[in-house]
This record gives C-alpha cells, sequence and structure tokens, in this order.
C-alpha cells in the first residue's frame, strides 16, 4: 500500500538532498559545488606531492612523518572526488535555515576583504614584531572589521589572547613560535 505522498510527484521529503531538475530555478549549474569539490580535491594532490618533500630520518623504522600527510591528503582527494561525483549526479544538499541567518542579504565583501587584509598582516609581521604582537593585530583587526562596538576592550583582550596561545603553544607544547626582535630581550621570551 502506497501512500498519496510516496507517488512520482518528483518533490523530495524535508531532509533528503534533492536534484538540480527538482529546483524551482530550472536548471542551475552548482558552481559553488564544483569549486568546494576541486579545492578539496586540489589539496588534497597537493598535500600528497608535498609530502615527498619531507625528510625521513635514517633511523625511522615505524610509522614516519609521511604518514598522517599522506592520509590527510587521500581524505582530501577522496571528499573532493567524492562531492564531484555526488553534484554531478543531481544530489544538492539545501540551504541551512537557520534563524539568525538572512540569505536574501548579499556578502560584505568589504568586511571579507579587511579580514584578509589582517590574515596577510599577521603573515607579514610575524618576522618583524613576533608572533604574540602579530596575533594581537590580527584578533583585534578581526574584531573591528567584524564590528566589534568596544576597540578599547578588543585591543587588550587581544594581546592577552595573542600572548596566551603564545606561552601555552610556544614554551608549554614546545612549538617555534618566534617572539620576535620587540620581545627578544625580555628573558622568559
Amino acid at each position: 500500500m502506497t501512500s498519496p505522498q510516496s507517488g512520482s510527484s518528483g518533490a523530495s521529503a524535508p531532509g533528503e538532498p534533492h536534484s538540480v531538475s527538482e529546483s524551482n530555478s530550472g536548471r542551475r549549474t552548482p558552481i559553488g559545488e564544483y569549486l568546494f569539490a576541486a579545492l578539496a580535491a586540489g589539496i588534497g594532490i597537493y598535500v600528497l606531492i608535498a609530502a615527498n618533500f619531507i625528510r625521513i630520518p635514517i633511523s625511522s623504522n615505524t610509522l614516519g612523518p609521511r604518514s598522517f600527510p599522506y592520509l590527510v591528503g587521500a581524505l582530501l582527494l577522496c571528499a573532493g572526488i567524492a562531492v564531484f561525483v555526488g553534484v554531478r549526479r543531481g544530489r544538492l544538499g539545501e540551504a541551512e535555515e537557520g534563524e539568525d541567518v538572512d540569505s536574501s542579504s548579499e556578502t560584505d565583501w568589504v568586511t571579507v576583504g579587511k579580514l584578509i587584509a589582517f590574515f596577510t598582516a599577521h603573515a607579514y609581521l610575524i618576522q618583524f614584531i613576533g608572533w604574540p604582537l602579530a596575533a594581537a593585530v590580527l584578533f583585534a583587526g578581526a574584531a573591528w572589521s567584524l564590528g566589534a562596538r568596544r576597540l578599547r576592550l578588543a585591543i587588550p583582550i587581544a594581546l592577552a589572547l595573542g600572548f596566551t596561545i603564545y606561552f601555552l603553544f610556544g614554551r608549554l607544547l614546545g612549538l617555534s613560535l618566534p617572539a620576535g626582535p620587540l620581545l627578544d630581550w625580555i628573558p622568559f621570551f
């Protein structure tokens, strides 16, 4: 016995992916989905190629340092291929219906540009002012870009966050986060 909803109406049930031909907008090309698949596969290929350049110590007789990058690269490549195949078959996910998301509003490219500028500045400032201060510039700049109302409060929080991360990861875990020429003269840096 079939229910009236399970006929050949062509509509998918809520929560199920729908095909391109079922959408009301006609036959649109899912460019974003293809770009995501290509990006995931491209990063996977890059990681697989770059893993070959990792030096392996002569004394390494267990899993070497290349094992994890090979695993991550292969998973990214497989995920990119799987997304591409799924999109080609017409299986697209539905847009998320978050209550705080306005799908009719456009992307604020000025904010995106500010965030990209602060990420780029962070990468270049590390060698000149050190990781903790460059991270503070990144955190304060991101807070300002995203609309922090009290920038006077965001700057000290950004400094505290930058130094906390520096001490946790740089000193306690032993990662090489450079203190920079502004902080090298202080003994505990």
